[in-house]
């Protein structure tokens, strides 16, 4: 029965979430602003499925203006995690099928966020300059999740270098976010889903590393976040269960 009622709540609570979103952005589509804005909305739907996130964000990690921030990309929980960590003027990189997602889709294009068009490999270098014109342009961060795909319980994945190239090109820190194992977490019969941890880790000083040295700034990061998520899962706690809705 809870899980018939959590369906519900979080179906109507995309539904009206995307109006409001169209009357929102009316007089501002596409605007960097909103994505904080609708960021905040979405973590609060943690509590609908019975997680408790707690975030942590030292000083040294906000208003750090335009920087690329990097975090695990685990399930469709990101979507109520992750979140809660977005800082303002920040914006997610995403593929362009993300619009096509019923309700959320319209959500994601209306807040600015930035579509790219991954199946194509070819435009991979024009589409990193873009990016980093719309950073300078606009004065906003980036969020990119380095795994490439949803990790789906398989640890932290090796990571490809887009993000480090974004970050080398346009000369800005990288700010990792590590969020604590949540495959087969939530079971929406159950009341009490347990804890998720967000951390922001301080900022990794991208003028440390020259750009032939990609390969070593992506393996540091690695390392850091790896470190991190190991810890997190030590401190985290979870409720028994095998049974898991995030895909």
């Amino acid at each position: 029965m809870l899980f018939i009622i959590r369906i519900i709540l979080i179906t109507l609570s995309l539904i009206l979430m995307s109006v409001y979103a169209v009357f929102y952005c009316l007089f501002s589509p596409r605007n960097p602003k909103n994505t904080y804005h609708f960021a905040i909305l979405f973590s609060k739907m943690s509590r609908l499925v019975g997680l408790k996130v707690t975030v942590r964000i030292p000083e040294s990690a906000k208003n750090n203006g335009s920087v690329v921030y990097i975090a695990n990309h685990q399930n469709n929980c990101d979507m109520v995690t992750t979140t809660a960590a977005v800082q303002p003027d920040s914006v997610t990189i995403g593929k362009k099928s993300l619009v096509w997602i019923p309700f959320f889709g319209i959500i994601y294009w209306l807040t600015g966020n930035i579509l790219i068009d991954r199946d194509n490999k070819n435009k991979s270098k024009s589409t990193i300059t873009d990016i980093v014109e719309q950073m300078r342009a606009k004065n906003i961060a980036v969020w990119i999740f380095p795994e490439g795909t949803r990790s789906r319980g398989r640890g932290l994945m090796p990571f490809k270098m887009g993000a480090f190239h974004t970050a080398l090109q346009a000369g800005v820190n990288i700010v990792p976010t590590v969020i604590s194992d949540t495959h087969q977490q939530v079971n929406l019969n159950r009341w009490d889903n347990g804890e998720v941890i967000v951390e922001m880790l301080e900022p990794m000083d991208i003028s440390q590393y020259k750009k032939r040295e990609i390969r070593r700034l992506m393996n540091d990061a690695h390392a850091i976040m790896l470190e991190k998520f190991e810890q997190l899962n030590a401190e985290v706690k979870r409720p028994d269960s095998n049974k898991n809705c995030c895909g």
